[in-house]
């Protein structure tokens, strides 16, 4: 269920964001770290308060516009059972799957070990490399083995 937005809801909230400098070519919907002076992109949720790159609407960029190294960004503060959308790694999803931050900060199904960040609450079935789907922000925990 694609949209413009990057953020979905509940509607009668504005969410908290963090604007700093991109440290590279990074697209709306995938996950970021703050590191004090600019955003970094991440492929890992282990030791890390993710973010979610949105886009800079107020100056006409899309969802499907990357930002270019050094453009000011703008990022997400998770929520957990906020609802966003973001870029996930290529493969097949079900319903409520729980996902992890993986290549290129995508979502990606989460394994033994791995920090559950989301829940998948799209339409299941395959998904392209960054395609967006709507997920669920989760409160964080560890894949039991």
């Amino acid at each position: 269920m694609s949209g413009n937005v990057i953020y979905r809801g509940p509607i009668d909230r504005q969410p908290r964001t963090i604007n700093k400098p991109v440290s590279g070519a990074y697209l709306p919907g995938t996950f970021v770290e703050d590191t004090g002076s600019a955003l970094t992109q991440i492929t890992t949720a282990l030791a890390k308060r993710p973010l979610l790159l949105s886009n800079a609407d107020f100056v006409g960029q899309t969802i499907d516009t990357a930002y270019t190294s050094g453009d000011t960004g703008v990022a997400y503060e998770l929520e957990p059972g906020q609802v966003y959308q973001a870029a996930l790694a290529a493969a097949t999803y079900a319903k409520n799957d729980p996902l992890t931050i993986s290549a290129s900060g995508r979502l990606a199904a989460a394994v033994t070990g791995d920090k559950v960040v989301a829940f998948f609450d799209d339409t299941p079935g395959a998904y392209t490399a960054g395609q967006l789907a709507d997920v669920v922000i989760a409160d964080g925990y560890i894949v039991p083995a």
